[in-house]
């Protein structure tokens, strides 16, 4: 399976960059796929899979599905069968959720699967769908919606997604926990 990222925002903010890194090492350099980006971003990236500044839908993968928690069929095992490319709005979330996936990431004719209304991380949602296609019932996975991060004494911040469990602790890789702590505002 091949894991591909329409990277949706104006810029390659620090946040997306560290959360595609980790993508890539939940996945592999070998089966991830950037595309929608402009010449800096693509070398940014290109150590953590392959780059495109084209869009998904000027690609033509074969066999794609978009992800999209707006979607009305839920993504199986059986999918994995069916499905050669995952395609996954780079979307830094919103709270409350703008359903930008729906608005950004149209392509005509690909099929559409969802892991749940619930907005993940990216690498979140890429982790619970490799789960999914390596044959995980997702009713087997433990989320948490709504991770509050300690910061300082007396100080927290909440980021407001669904993060999946991985032996009791919510999936974030370290660079992007440390990023977070130490961000002067937000």
């Amino acid at each position: 399976m091949k894991y591909v990222i329409e990277h949706l925002e104006k810029r390659l903010y620090k946040w997306c960059f560290l959360e595609y890194k980790h993508v890539s090492s939940i996945v592999g350099k070998g089966n991830l796929i950037f595309t929608n980006l402009n010449k800096s971003q693509a070398e940014k990236l290109k150590g953590f899979g392959t780059c495109y500044t084209k869009s998904v839908s000027a690609i033509n993968f074969e066999k794609m599905c978009v992800l999209d928690p707006e979607a009305d069929k839920a993504l199986k095992s059986k999918d994995a069968k069916k499905f050669e490319h995952l395609v996954f709005g780079g979307i830094l979330g919103d709270n409350p959720p703008r359903k930008r996936t729906k608005e950004e990431l149209v392509l005509e004719g690909v099929e559409r699967r969802s892991i749940g209304k619930e907005q993940f991380p990216t690498d979140n949602a890429v982790f619970v769908c490799k789960q999914i296609v390596e044959g995980k019932r997702i009713e087997e996975m433990e989320f948490q919606d709504e991770v509050e991060l300690k910061v300082k004494e007396g100080e927290s911040i909440i980021l407001p997604f669904r993060y999946v469990l991985v032996n009791g602790k919510f999936l974030i890789s370290e660079e992007l926990l440390k990023y977070i702590k130490t961000r002067k505002g937000f």
